[in-house]
């Protein structure tokens, strides 16, 4: 998503400002859980959940596959914020700084030989390849991104995205045209957009406005109608992060710039059902691990997961170096892995059940004039059950990276 200051995060407020709407009753109440838990805060100290564990043990051995970059001489910054596979996971997108979203085949950047070599036990060749030549093809944005995700039930066509100018779009990514855009953040940056897993689909964004905005594109004209919006803080810090559970229950988690993360019932969103309080800095991203577990990601370089039933603290990763900027988080569900970015530029992998990383591996520097120190700005999984695993990683210097893993028998 870019580099960004943190070091002065607001301090927590349990304050929340809602404004709730009847559609969330009408549309959303086949298919999702019937009963409503009551809200749950737990601090901490006191309540940790922390499950003594041996050692971490590293059941994966990683291979930097494919570097992709842009010309040495590129004068432009191509800093990477956002990289996401599309629900078959065989297309990937990335945007971010440099006012495009490049369009990718998994096939062009991990050879079918490379995978089936490292399924034997074998070594392979790093292919370095550009970005002109490795992507499909790519379409230009009016802001620079901090957000990509795809919607569901589109068949891989729609892809949505949040900028640095505030606005929410959508990019028919066949006729490689906007098709839906949405400016109600006032202007504010929005960090984060997603999508839900249940039908009617609606859409959700956080912003530097201090507010999560839910709408359905459906209605209400070009913008979508604003379902729901909720001001988790009272001094309107920055949302961060949004994401829709995907286990087929109403959930929606949020990560903020007042240190906390936030889980809402879609359906009741007066107050927030969850409030997870432990990091020191900014919360930067939540994800779900599984349906009863999330993970949350802060600029005090913790990672920190979470038992939503009573919102204990299960353990705290450390490892990586994160203390401004954003640094991406991605969960591999079928493995139990996660994947982080670092400010001194190493991807981190950590295990669900350790508190070490298993693995950390440098980005392959790209010398570029009028660029310095860089850092790991984003990171993906891929979605697959296989006894191999998949993680791009993108830079600050715009160099896309891809790392498989194959099981150490």
């Amino acid at each position: 998503m870019g580099a960004i200051d943190w070091s002065k995060s607001p301090k927590p407020s349990n304050t929340t400002i809602s404004f709730s709407f009847e559609w969330a009753m009408k549309n959303l109440s086949s298919g999702i859980h019937p009963t409503l838990p009551t809200k749950q805060t737990l601090k901490h100290q006191g309540d940790r959940l922390e499950i003594p564990s041996a050692a971490a043990r590293c059941e994966w051995d990683f291979s930097l596959s494919t570097v992709v970059s842009s010309s040495a001489n590129a004068a432009v910054s191509d800093a990477l914020g956002s990289i996401e596979f599309d629900p078959s996971n065989t297309v990937v997108a990335t945007g971010g700084i440099a006012r495009k979203i490049r369009i990718y085949s998994l096939n062009s950047l991990l050879p079918e030989d490379n995978i089936q070599l490292l399924t034997r036990g074998e070594q392979i060749d790093t292919a370095f390849l550009d970005h002109v030549n490795a992507c499909s093809f790519y379409i230009c944005t009016p802001a620079k991104l901090s957000s990509l995700r795809w919607r569901p039930g589109s068949g891989g066509r729609l892809l949505g995205s949040g900028d640095y100018d505030g606005v929410v779009m959508e990019y028919d990514l066949e006729r490689k045209l906007p098709v839906f855009e949405r400016d109600e953040h006032g202007g504010r940056r929005v960090w984060s957009v997603d999508y839900s897993h249940w039908d009617p689909f609606v859409g959700a964004s956080g912003s530097d406005d201090g507010t999560m905005q839910m709408w359905d594109p459906r209605c209400g004209g070009e913008g979508g109608e604003c379902v729901a919006k909720v001001q988790p803080a009272a001094a309107r810090s920055s949302v961060c992060c949004v994401e829709f559970s995907p286990f087929g229950d109403s959930l929606i988690a949020l990560g903020c710039a007042d240190r906390m993360a936030y889980a809402y019932d879609v359906r009741k969103m007066v107050e927030p059902l969850h409030v997870l309080e432990g990091h020191t800095k900014t919360v930067t991203y939540v994800r779900f691990v599984d349906a009863q577990t999330m993970v949350s990601a802060g600029t005090d370089g913790c990672l920190k997961l979470w038992k939503m039933s009573d919102c204990g603290l299960i353990r705290t990763c450390k490892g990586h170096v994160n203390s401004r900027s954003f640094v991406g988080l991605s969960v591999w569900r079928h493995g139990g892995l996660l994947g982080c970015g670092s400010e001194n530029n190493q991807v981190f992998v950590y295990d669900k059940r350790w508190e070490e990383p298993i693995c950390a591996r440098g980005l392959e520097p790209m010398a570029r004039p009028g660029f310095g120190h860089a850092f790991v700005s984003s990171v993906c999984w891929r979605q697959v059950q296989e006894d191999h695993c998949t993680l791009l990683a993108g830079g600050s210097d715009g160099v896309l990276q891809v790392f498989v893993g194959t099981k150490i028998s």
